[in-house]
């Protein structure tokens, strides 16, 4: 598609939200926008979601900290567990597809495999999206995919 043929609109706010009917994009009024605008959202979530790399996760002060401090260090651990959601968020969808279930059911499946073994949740997510382009990374059964 050229840059000429995508559509133009201008809107200064784009909310993305899930219904019991599916995803809507919508303006900052709740008009809903065109079913392109969803298609080209969901296109540049995944892109800014492919170069997102969770930095580590910010340590516990060892002394007071002052209320701009205080605030720093939240903005950092927000950051972080946006970023770390991404990655959990992309091995839900993975799951879903694989076994053909709802994405609640997934992530309560991925907690599950991740608790019985003692992992973190983020870091079987890493795995299982890692999975998807590389057949070799090894996945507990319930997260494999199924043989066909």
């Amino acid at each position: 598609m050229s840059p000429s043929s995508v559509p133009q609109t201008a809107v200064s706010e784009v909310v993305i939200r899930r219904t019991t009917a599916g995803w809507v994009v919508s303006d900052a009024d709740q008009k809903e926008l065109p079913a392109e605008d969803l298609a080209c959202a969901m296109v540049l979530a995944d892109l800014l979601a492919h170069d997102t790399v969770p930095r580590p996760r910010p340590s516990k002060p060892e002394h007071a900290l002052s209320e701009v401090e205080q605030l720093r260090l939240a903005v950092r651990q927000l950051e972080h567990a946006l970023t770390a959601r991404v990655i959990i968020e992309q091995a839900i969808g993975v799951v879903a597809e694989r076994r053909r279930i709802g994405p609640r059911d997934a992530f309560e499946r991925l907690r599950r495999v991740a608790r019985s073994r003692g992992r973190k949740v983020h870091d079987l997510a890493r795995e299982v999206v890692a999975s998807v382009t590389d057949r070799a990374v090894p996945l507990p059964p319930e997260l494999a995919p199924p043989h066909r």
